[in-house]
């Protein structure tokens, strides 16, 4: 189960799912295609500007159709963690562009409807600390809310 009561259900912001993938995959991600994918933590950014508790609920159900990018990776990865960021603007570029000072971005992953270089960052090894002090350098409030289910989905 995921400890999303602290996110009341009309609330809006910005999130970070920091995923997990244990072994590399490659993995066919809708119209960016087949790429391979190296083990390690990935952190993926989104928005949920009418619901951000939905959003990621939606994001750790594993039975779910295939609709954005973070969908076909979570096929084969499992969510640990979640940073919500609340707030009443969109954010998630906001977010994009302090993480992208820090990590590998994924090039055109999650970043279709805006002019970031993408919204999926890697590293080797694990990076939540550092993803939230980073938030914080930049006024952000951040809150990390672990995955306690184990697997990642429900």
């Amino acid at each position: 189960m995921v400890q999303l009561d602290v996110i009341d259900p009309h609330e809006k912001g910005g999130y970070v799912l920091l995923v997990r993938l244990k072994e590399g995959s490659e993995i066919r991600i809708g119209k960016l295609g087949t790429t391979q994918y190296d083990p390690g933590y990935y952190a993926y950014v989104g928005s949920a500007m009418r619901g951000l508790k939905q959003r990621i609920l939606r994001h750790l159900r594993k039975e779910k159709k295939l609709h954005w990018h973070i969908d076909y990776l979570l096929e084969q990865a499992n969510v640990s963690n979640v940073i919500v960021c609340k707030s009443g603007n969109s954010i998630e570029c906001d977010i994009a562009d302090a993480i992208g000072t820090m990590y590998n971005v994924i090039k055109g992953f999650g970043s279709s409807d805006c002019k970031c270089t993408g919204h999926l960052f890697y590293s080797p090894f694990s990076f939540s600390d550092k993803i939230m002090k980073k938030l914080q350098s930049i006024g952000m409030k951040p809150s990390l809310i672990p995955v306690t289910n184990g697997s990642g989905t429900l």
